[in-house]
């Protein structure tokens, strides 16, 4: 048995992050942000003249923008790691994808950074999320850098197959000559 702290990220450790960070930001979504728990109190301390129930339709705007993008993103890491690429338009279409779940986490960084600029939120409350949404882009990069890998495997099974059939008609004409 390895302990924990000595193994390496799994294969699909940018799956199980992604599953991990989307519920997260699904509950931090469900609370509000944290903003109507506060309510009075932090009228009370930030001096603010907002009339209450000001922040309820940003609230369901972001809420529903994160929510979207989580969504997408998911449906992105998934449809890239279902095609298994045998030739070079399936690997291209799985680069699409996983070009997608990267774009879904800058656009998901953008959303929760514009939500901190302009929701009586405090900063730290977002750090943890744009800490794990950072490390989603680097494990989703780690995980794009094998196209490189499959693509090298899919030509020199081409080249194989190239060969072989040259082969064969190399021995058609070699057999039509001795005939």
């Amino acid at each position: 048995m390895v302990h924990k702290n000595k193994r390496g990220l799994s294969k699909l450790e940018f799956y199980h992050n992604a599953r991990k960070m989307r519920k997260e930001l699904t509950a931090l979504t469900l609370r509000d942000f944290g903003i109507h728990a506060r309510g009075a109190k932090f009228k009370a301390d930030t001096g603010s003249q907002q009339p209450e129930g000001f922040y309820d339709e940003l609230l369901v705007e972001f809420s529903t923008s994160i929510r979207n993008l989580l969504r997408n993103l998911m449906l992105n890491i998934t449809a890239a790691n279902t095609v298994y690429p045998v030739i070079r338009d399936e690997l291209v279409v799985r680069r699409r994808y996983q070009n997608g779940a990267i774009i879904n986490c800058e656009q998901l960084l953008q959303e929760i950074l514009y939500c901190a600029d302009v929701m009586p939120v405090k900063a730290s409350v977002f750090t943890p999320y744009i800490e794990r949404i950072e490390f989603e882009i680097r494990l989703l990069k780690g995980w794009r850098k094998s196209y490189s890998k499959i693509e090298a495997q899919i030509v020199e099974r081409e080249q194989k197959k190239l060969l072989g059939k040259d082969d064969k008609e190399e021995k058609k004409g070699e057999e039509k000559k001795s005939e």
